[in-house]
């Protein structure tokens, strides 16, 4: 008889390691309830930190998964998922909860996918970025939501519409020339902005995200950038239009990596529309200014789609299970996909770390730069590029370089100091982080008195 008790508290215990999360619409003490047990259940692959709080108050909070939490790992890049900035849209909340449990689940059991995916990989998780529409919209009750109730802030504004425009610049530059990344914002940005809207860009520049994807409702498909038509306005409203970015290869691609691994998304007929492939160029669908996904873009480093994931907007508690099964895989697979392209570190003759260099690829007319630690990501399609690094001050570095189909190519860049800049008698600030000039080599330091000399004339 001991031997079946033994037998049946075996199988109870198995049965409670898989049994899964409950399906549920979860408030905002039940969401940071759920943040902070996944956080006590994996303390050492887990990080809950806020990024700001909402109009209201509340803290809108991340979660963060790393094997050294906290800390950006050279070289590991960094990823994010964004939810709810509709109060609305609930599905893409409750995704990334469910998400939550399930690397923190997977990871305890060993599964080695998720334990690689965990190490190599820095992942944040923003489940509500507007808690306080959530708020409004929860409260009406499952048999009475009206569309659009709960869709802004608590100030009535739309969060999707509330960044800062650099399409128009972008467009302006890609016809007169000008920069075509990072283009910088506004002097009076923080005050044309919401409360989260500017925790969202603080974060953005508080980590130099490489891929991105923020969750929506009320469509099934992948959108990617553009957002906003080139189409002049009529009547102050732009037709749609297919607006590519330079990078509108890649774009499909990610989308489609989502949507092939989603459980419907890929079959294109859903909610009464029809989209390809289940993607869409988001100026070809409708024309949206002010939007989170371009501002991504044209500001960081960043490569950020759009993921319209339910025809409900805030869709019955009986329905989350069924539509976790058919995002699971495709959330997964979408995080892997940083792990392509190109990374590297820019250093300098001494070794010392080179932020802000810009990393250039001949025939794609968009660049990224590397961050404070010198590390960089640049995410390609498998082919041949020529690829260029360079720093003001320092001789610019070009290497031709093959992107397989798997793993990034390591590609490292040692910029060395222009002659210019070595026989400047007033030295320019160094962009470099870590050793300082004292750490020159002395044949370095030598060759460097001797231009100086030169420059002088005889004594």
């Amino acid at each position: 008889m001991s031997d079946l008790l033994s037998v049946f508290l075996h199988l109870l215990l198995l049965f409670k390691l898989v049994v899964p999360v409950t399906f549920r619409h979860h408030r905002y003490d039940d969401l940071v309830r759920t943040l902070y047990k996944v956080q006590n259940e994996c303390p050492s692959v887990t990080r809950v930190y806020s990024i700001g709080r909402s109009v209201e108050g509340r803290h809108l909070y991340v979660l963060e998964f790393s094997d050294r939490p906290g800390i950006h790992e050279p070289l590991e890049p960094e990823v994010k998922y964004v939810a709810n900035m509709h109060g609305n849209e609930a599905l893409g909340r409750e995704l990334m909860l469910q998400l939550s449990e399930f690397l923190c689940e997977e990871f305890r059991n060993r599964n080695q996918r998720i334990v690689r995916l965990i190490q190599d990989t820095r992942i944040h998780i923003l489940p509500s970025m507007n808690p306080d529409g959530y708020e409004v919209a929860a409260a009406q009750g499952p048999n009475k939501l009206g569309y659009l109730v709960g869709r802004n802030n608590a100030n009535g504004v739309d969060l999707n519409r509330n960044f800062p425009d650099l399409n128009t610049y972008i467009y302006y530059n890609e016809k007169s020339g000008g920069p075509n990344h990072h283009l910088p914002l506004p002097d009076n940005w923080k005050s044309q902005v919401e409360p989260e809207t500017r925790a969202v860009i603080r974060w953005m520049h508080s980590f130099n995200f490489v891929l991105s994807a923020n969750l929506h409702g009320g469509a099934v498909v992948a959108n990617y950038p553009y957002d906003r038509s080139f189409e002049h306005p009529v009547r102050g409203v732009r037709r749609p239009a297919n607006t590519p970015t330079p990078d509108d290869k890649l774009f499909r691609k990610l989308a489609k990596i989502y949507s092939y691994a989603h459980g419907w998304m890929y079959q294109g007929w859903n909610c009464g529309d029809y989209f390809p492939d289940g993607i869409i160029n988001g100026a070809s669908w409708y024309s949206l200014s002010k939007g989170m996904q371009d501002f991504n873009y044209l500001h960081t480093n960043c490569f950020d789609i759009t993921l319209e994931l339910s025809c409900n907007k805030f869709p019955p508690q009986e329905e989350l299970q069924r539509e976790w099964l058919g995002n699971r895989e495709a959330l997964i697979q979408f995080l892997e996909e940083v792990h392509q392209g190109i990374k590297g570190m820019v250093l300098d003759e001494n070794y010392n770390n080179l932020a802000n260099a810009v990393i250039s690829v001949s025939g794609i007319n968009h660049d990224v730069t590397s961050g404070d630690h010198g590390d960089y990501f640049r995410l390609l399609l498998p082919g041949t590029y020529t690829v260029t690094a360079k720093a003001p001050g320092f001789d610019p570095q070009t290497e031709t370089v093959t992107v397989g189909p798997a793993e990034p190519t390591l590609v490292n860049f040692y910029l060395k100091r222009s002659i210019s800049q070595v026989s400047s008698v007033g030295r320019a600030p160094s962009r470099r982080h870590g050793v300082g000039a004292k750490a020159q080599p002395q044949a370095a330091r030598k060759k460097e008195m001797e231009m100086r000399q030169l420059q002088r004339g005889p004594a």
